[in-house]
């Protein structure tokens, strides 16, 4: 099978932009919301600014019941059955809208970002995507209005990351009615105001868990522990929950049984991508407050964002949030359209929507793993800028910072997520949906060859910045093809290379849609009005290019030697090498004076 799909030709396949060159006319941009979509972002923005960022205090000073007030308000709204069909009481809107509410609703505080991520996604998702049509019918509502609330009850003390060792148990009972499930789940999001769990345990000796829901009855055997006292998020609310031969009937066991693992990683692929989504605003408003201090903030006679160091720190912090956005809307994009692909080929909606998040896996791996370190990285600079205020608890960067860091622990960790990110990739080339091996063997021949030393013409505008990107998709191929010579079935154990390989396909994605993102608007409008874009892009991958030359020699080094270590590195030089150098400072200056001008996040 080709990379694209013969009623799509435009459409790649999740991963395929390693090997594929993508046009800029094939990705989505936040410049291409629809009047509904902007009409959707601005409500869930005077939301926020009305409901939300003005009593920041009482989600600081640990307020669960305001938390859960909020969700309700935004369960009057629509906003929690954004994605919902319309059949179950939701708004039936499709990914790029859900992602775009998740996206506003989640940047003033991550108290709220995670009571919505966990309802809307992992509390609400599986039971949508999973449910029988009785099950559907009987929750589905309830949660898509926020007349009842969801939670997920998968993490155990001793099942993290390895998430199918959990020890939870379920018995059948004698006469086949129910099951008895008993056991100790932790680092419960909304599970002091939740009304069903999606619970996660294992019957008899089964390889893979199964996935219940539960209804929160106390009744039934079902107590929670103490709120737990948490760097971040102090008012989302999270348990331990603790089952005593909890009864669930078991009509309510969902999906099949020992299918709870699958069910766990399809839900995750969907939190992933939504996890990168809610770091979007956050980041904006980050650079919002920053330079509206750095305005305002007089030394030595003199703004402080007129000194070349506060101006660097606002440049890099608006670019990571330019290419965070860029890169999540295009992916958001890409799977909406694989959806209708299936919808239209007859799949259910369950099907579509699980077989086309599944598709694009990589891509909401990798975005969860950049923006996530992008927001911490932001929010950082926000304390600095701000100075010693920005240690006060009386500022806001002092609980963006610290709610920022759990999203680097969410939805698997950023290690299992880059570990994930090529051991997929390469699955899906063993199963022929991605063509790994003949662009990899065609980069190893261009290794022997003599390079060419012509000038390319490199007029256009990202004409070089497009060229350097093919390389460094080479980079890749050159590494990992290597990788998997070398270590064949055993690569999954050489984990600090697999890390390395992941963070140059991340740098790859996430500077092409910068690059594309730019492109497309520069062909709608002139290359003036989007000077600053274009500065924030060829920035971005400027970076990429030093992250890909770091992590690749460190590939190389740790398991090539002799003759093949030296043409290794020998290809390393050449497909990183700029002919033409970009003006650092200069790109630094063209971006920062927007910001500051404009007193805001602009873009």
């Amino acid at each position: 099978m080709s990379t694209t799909e013969s009623n799509d030709k435009n459409l790649l396949r999740g991963g395929a932009f390693i090997i594929e060159e993508t046009r800029a006319e094939a990705v989505f941009t936040p410049e291409d919301f629809s009047e509904e979509q902007k009409m959707m972002r601005d409500s869930v923005i005077e939301f926020v600014d009305r409901e939300i960022w003005p009593h920041k205090y009482r989600f600081e000073n640990k307020d669960y019941a305001f938390t859960e007030e909020i969700m309700k308000k935004a369960g009057e709204m629509g906003l929690l059955g954004v994605s919902v069909p319309e059949k179950y009481g939701g708004l039936g809107m499709g990914f790029v809208t859900s992602m775009l509410v998740c996206d506003y609703i989640s940047g003033a505080t991550g108290s709220v970002a995670t009571a919505f991520g966990a309802h809307t996604g992992i509390g609400t998702l599986p039971i949508t995507l999973y449910g029988t049509e009785e099950q559907k019918q009987k929750y589905v509502p309830k949660l898509a209005t926020g007349e009842w609330f969801g939670a997920y009850a998968l993490t155990e003390p001793e099942a993290g990351s390895d998430a199918n060792s959990g020890k939870t148990k379920a018995v059948l009972s004698e006469d086949g009615k129910y099951y008895s499930i008993s056991g100790q789940k932790m680092w419960i999001s909304n599970s002091g105001f939740c009304h069903t769990f999606i619970v996660f345990a294992r019957i008899e000796d089964d390889k893979y868990i199964t996935a219940f829901i539960v209804e929160n009855n106390p009744e039934n055997g079902i107590s929670l522990g103490e709120e737990e006292n948490k760097l971040g998020i102090h008012s989302s609310s999270t348990r331990q929950v603790f089952f005593n031969e909890t009864k669930v009937p078991v009509e309510n066991l969902l999906g099949e049984r020992g299918e709870g693992f699958k069910i766990a990683m399809n839900t995750l692929n969907v939190g992933r991508i939504k996890l990168a989504g809610a770091g979007l605003d956050a980041q904006r408003r980050i650079i919002k407050n920053s330079v509206q201090y750095a305005n305002e903030r007089v030394q030595f006679n003199v703004p402080i964002s007129s000194f070349g160091a506060i101006q660097l720190k606002l440049a890099e912090m608006a670019t990571y949030s330019y290419v965070s956005e860029s890169a999540v809307y295009r992916a958001s994009k890409n799977i909406e359209d694989r959806i209708k692909i299936r919808t239209k080929s007859g799949n259910t909606h369950q099907e579509a929507e699980l077989k086309g998040v599944e598709e694009y896996a990589i891509e909401c791996s990798i975005l969860k793993v950049a923006v996530s370190e992008n927001i911490q990285n932001c929010a950082d600079e926000g304390i600095q800028i701000y100075g010693g205020m920005g240690y006060s608890a009386d500022t806001p960067m002092e609980s963006a910072w610290r709610d920022a860091r759990i999203a680097r622990i969410y939805e698997g960790t950023n290690e299992i997520n880059r570990m994930l990110i090529v051991g997929m990739l390469v699955k899906k080339a063993m199963r022929g949906h991605v063509d790994l091996l003949n662009p990899a063997q065609a980069v190893a021949s261009e290794l022997m060859e003599i390079p060419s030393f012509e000038t390319p013409d490199f007029s256009e505008l990202f004409s070089e910045e497009k060229d350097l990107l093919k390389r460094l998709k080479k980079v890749f191929l050159m590494v990992a093809g290597s990788a998997v010579q070398k270590y064949g079935t055993e690569l999954e154990e050489h984990q600090q290379t697999l890390m390395a390989a992941a963070d140059i396909l991340i740098q790859v994605y996430m500077a092409e849609s910068a690059i594309l993102r730019t492109e497309k608007n520069v062909k709608r409008s002139n290359e003036e009005a989007q000077k600053e874009q274009i500065a924030m892009s060829q920035l971005y991958l400027y970076h990429a290019v030093d992250i890909i030359t770091v992590k690749a020699k460190e590939a190389i080094l740790s398991f090539a030697e002799g003759d093949e270590q030296r043409m290794l590195l020998m290809g390393l030089r050449r497909f990183t090498k700029y002919l033409n150098q970009p003006n650092i400072g200069e790109l630094r200056r063209i971006i920062a004076a927007k910001v500051i001008d404009e007193n805001d996040y602009p873009f």
